[in-house]
């Protein structure tokens, strides 16, 4: 009796016990495997429904990875899968005795009767062999953690790389039939038919472009391609004002390029129409001072988050995209530009794997998102090389580094200023100074064209043609403001100039006011 009690007490103990990480097994289903691999050999249709859920690394014993590999290399060549043939084949490869030999064929067939849950045993033998692969990701992260040699940073990055490696690899997404797809693009329609401009995307506030894109549309990936100088970073920080500040949709910026203080002064120069020189060196008229604190306020408060992480990775960008979208509800996301971004963490044989990497990432993000992302892209110099106004135009082999950008891009705009080739005037005799061409190389679900913005340099903005320019009085004490064809008049006159409003009600209290700046 006293030993039959103590039993109890001893069990319970164990239970207890810690489990040493190491001795544990790893996760497997050696008998799913055998079932799995039998259906295989009566069932010709079975491999169809397993093909896209096991690889050979997907079993755990390796032997039946020998196995698998034998009957996919029949499959793929359309040779029927049976007992006889995978025999064969393992023979073929010289691993027949390896795998047990023709017995061990011949009982794994003997074991199942149909393959009436071959898709489900697969999906299990797929998870198991994702738990083994996170357990090697793990561990081989925790060693290397306990190494003081390398730089932290570094590892971080490997491991965001390998982690999307694997992620990547079991990212599977089911068919669906159609009738609930139809249902969802009919209401699509009904709710861009209900809109009076006649627009199913998100508005960039360049009338003619939107007109054209039916303005930015969710899930697309956008390039946008110039060679230096051309205004790529103007012609972005234009729209995300237009689409922050104008119709207050939430927009994130990544530049790469700048850092978030000199972008916030590009963008101070673009709303409050002051020199980018005079905005970097403080030295401001009277009338500016006022002029600046006058129209700040449109900046104050917009819906816009900028990030000027050096040498962002493409899964850096991932997770910050996620939370900007989650907690903030972006809609459109900017990335200044494609080239200064990375895949650390991954191997590569060369850069133009690595970008197309990265491209390829991005317009799987957008669709994860379900936003458009606009990304910038470089053109390689074969464009000044080339003579005569056409052949200064960009054109789509001209995308620096990888072809898969333009394989993976909805769209692919490229921006081109005749004006910095010291052409003036176009084949119809259009005066082309201050003007820019956005020229849509690539459309996936459109039209491509050109539409023609005007370029203002020094306010580093983009601008409807048709909108009223702006220009420095040369007298301190106003602006002046010229009317366009927009403004005329009913006999068709455009008004004279407009003295800039002095400012009487200063919200923020610069030059001129009483009350500190609110920030």
């Amino acid at each position: 009796m006293a030993e039959q009690r103590k039993a109890p007490r001893s069990n319970s103990k164990a239970k207890i016990q810690p489990v040493n990480d190491y001795g544990r097994i790893q996760p497997q289903a050696p008998e799913l495997e055998e079932a799995v691999l039998g259906a295989l050999m009566i069932e010709k249709d079975a491999y169809s429904l397993v093909s896209e859920i096991l690889r050979p690394e997907s079993f755990y014993e390796h032997r039946h990875q020998l196995i698998y590999s034998a009957i996919t290399d029949l499959a793929v060549n359309q040779k029927p899968v049976d007992i006889l043939t995978v025999k064969e084949q393992l023979a073929k490869r010289g691993d027949l005795e390896e795998v047990g030999g023709p017995f061990y064929i011949t009982q794994l067939s003997s074991k199942v009767a149909s393959s009436a849950h071959i898709e489900y045993h697969a999906r299990i033998i797929a998870q198991k062999a994702l738990a083994r692969e996170l357990i090697t990701f793990t561990s081989n992260v925790q060693s290397k953690a306990f190494d003081e040699t390398l730089d932290v940073d570094d590892l971080m990055q490997e491991a965001e790389g390998r982690l999307f490696e694997i992620s990547q690899q079991n990212m599977k997404k089911d068919y669906t039939q159609i009738n609930p797809v139809i249902a969802e693009a009919y209401q699509l329609i009904q709710i861009a038919a209900a809109r009076t401009d006649g627009l199913s995307g998100l508005e960039s506030g360049f009338t003619k472009l939107d007109k054209m894109t039916s303005g930015w549309q969710r899930s697309d990936l956008i390039i946008i391609a110039a060679r230096p100088a051309m205004g790529k970073t103007a012609f972005v920080l234009s729209m995300a004002k237009n689409i922050a500040v104008n119709y207050r949709n939430p927009v994130a910026v990544f530049s790469l390029e700048m850092s978030n203080v000199q972008l916030v002064n590009r963008l101070i120069s673009n709303a409050c129409e002051i020199p980018s020189e005079k905005i970097k060196s403080g030295q401001l008229a009277d009338y500016e001072w006022q002029q600046l604190d006058y129209k700040l306020r449109d900046l104050l408060d917009a819906p816009l988050y900028v990030d000027d992480t050096p040498s962002l990775s493409v899964f850096e960008l991932r997770t910050k995209a996620r939370r900007l979208v989650r907690e903030h509800g972006v809609r459109i996301i900017i990335i200044d530009y494609l080239q200064l971004m990375n895949a650390s963490g991954m191997s590569f044989g060369s850069r133009q794997e690595e970008v197309s990497t990265i491209s390829r990432s991005l317009k799987g993000l957008a669709k994860e998102l379900n936003i458009p992302i606009i990304a910038l892209s470089q053109l390689n110099r074969g464009v000044e090389s080339r003579e005569g106004e056409e052949g200064k135009r960009p054109q789509l082999s001209d995308l620096r580094e990888s072809g898969a950008i333009e394989q993976d891009a909805d769209m692919v705009c490229f921006i081109h200023r005749p004006e910095y080739y010291k052409i003036y005037t176009s084949q119809d005799g259009t005066d082309l100074r201050g003007m820019a061409e956005i020229i849509i190389a690539k459309h996936r679900n459109g039209a491509v064209g050109d539409v023609r913005l005007r370029f203002i340099g020094q306010y580093t903005r983009f601008q409807n043609p048709e909108d009223d320019m702006v220009i420095p009085h040369p007298a301190e004490g106003g602006g002046a403001t010229f009317g366009s064809k927009m403004n005329a008049v009913s006999d068709g006159s455009v008004p004279p100039p407009t003295e800039f409003a002095p400012q009487t009600d200063n919200p923020f209290g610069g030059v001129g006011s009483d009350g500190p700046l609110p920030f």
